[in-house]
């Protein structure tokens, strides 16, 4: 997993999925959280397929420690997909050692595939009676997961972008995605832990 390229400590993110799913509000989100939050350089730039609604649609977000001179992704360190679609279309952009985030009731990666972190974002948010908060949730998760900006500059940026009236409700969204997040990588870390006790 790829938390931060350690030689230029700059992190290129694709989030993709389909028009109403706001996916263009949580790549807004982590540039802001990134930006005023954790006073990093970053960029944000966004593409619609042909109709907005339902159609493909992705963010692109960079954060680096320095200024960034091209603010498109072309091979993205962490991918998350939100759609088959989205994933058909990036997977193979994606670096080799670069993280892959997916709704896992949406995205079915091929068996054969690389390695990846998945959450129900979608009916996490159905649960609490709101499926237009999966966006939030899986930024939650993307989060704890990578690393790619702070919890506490992503909950303010959430707050400060979310319809006003719906700043609790979404923070909980979120810390459920990022709480998600944790307990898989604590249950890897501890899978991780046997089979070296195992190969001794």
């Amino acid at each position: 997993m790829n938390r931060e390229d350690s030689e230029t400590g700059k992190n290129e993110i694709t989030i993709t999925g389909f028009g109403g799913q706001g996916i263009v509000l949580a790549g807004r989100i982590l540039g802001k959280a990134a930006a005023i939050g954790d006073h990093k350089e970053s960029t944000f730039v966004q593409s619609y397929g042909p109709e907005a609604r339902g159609g493909a649609c992705s963010a692109q977000v960079i954060i680096a420690e320095s200024v960034i001179f091209y603010p498109y992704v072309r091979h993205p360190d962490i991918l998350v997909c939100m759609s088959q679609a989205g994933y058909e279309k990036f997977i193979a952009q994606l670096k080799d050692d670069g993280t892959l985030l997916i709704d896992e009731d949406l995205v079915k990666p091929p068996g054969s595939s690389r390695e990846f972190f998945s959450i129900p974002s979608t009916k996490m948010a159905e649960e609490l009676g709101r499926k237009m908060m999966a966006n939030i949730i899986m930024l939650g998760f993307v989060t704890s997961v990578t690393g790619a900006a702070s919890e506490e500059a992503m909950i303010n940026a959430v707050k400060a972008s979310v319809p006003k009236g719906t700043e609790e409700m979404n923070t909980t969204a979120f810390k459920k995605g990022y709480d998600y997040g944790l307990a898989i990588l604590k249950g890897r870390e501890k899978k991780a832990g046997g089979r070296t006790r195992t190969s001794k």
